[in-house]
């Protein structure tokens, strides 16, 4: 039986999303989550306990180890194959970017290209998109380039954005599709890519 495809899962807060990844990888033959890494500390991202529940140390790094190549050459390292970003709020240096070109993947709150790029993640996107007067909003997962956002979109999900909604209320909405399709969409990719 060949090797499991090696994924790494990159985040910045609570791991909802990577919490999903790992569910869905959990009794996988083809893909294993073999690393977790946090540019936060444990006293300030939830993502340490969550992914502990299912047997995996999430693993802090700095924005140095990112930016002055630690964090890639740990990853290659270990035998890293995929990157999926996972509310990861850090820019990805070129370098990186290169080392898993076509292999890295990232969810991003809204339906791009709308509501893209610097500055819009978490509350910032659903708030635009409310004060926009949008009819609908979604979840995009798209390939990691060297600019924010603007990779190709791989898969798209839409919901309605409602007369009384709130920030609150439609990021819920749209994070409980990325726990639905994220974890399919990179599971989709990457046996494209090993077919």
């Amino acid at each position: 039986m060949p090797e499991p495809i090696h994924l790494a899962i990159l985040a910045s807060g609570s791991g909802s999303n990577a919490a999903s990844i790992l569910e869905h990888f959990q009794s996988s033959s083809e893909v294993k989550v073999a690393f977790v890494g946090c540019n936060r500390p444990p006293e300030k991202a939830a993502i340490y306990e969550r992914t502990r529940s299912f047997g995996m140390e999430t693993e802090f790094f700095s924005i140095a180890d990112l930016a002055e190549g630690r964090l890639l050459r740990t990853l290659l390292e270990r035998g890293i194959d995929w990157v999926a970003l996972a509310g990861f709020l850090a820019r990805v240096p070129a370098d990186f970017v290169r080392a898993f070109g076509g292999r890295m993947l990232n969810v991003h709150p809204s339906l791009l290209p709308k509501f893209g790029g610097q500055g819009m993640y978490g509350m910032h996107v659903h708030k635009a998109v409310i004060e926009a007067g949008e009819s609908e909003s979604g979840m995009t997962v798209h390939w990691v380039t060297e600019a924010y956002d603007e990779g190709a979109i791989v898969f798209q999900a839409s919901c309605e954005v409602k007369e009384d909604d709130t920030p609150e209320l439609l990021a819920d909405r749209v994070l409980q599709m990325e726990h639905q399709y994220y974890p399919r969409a990179i599971a989709a990719c990457i046996a494209t890519a090993t077919a």
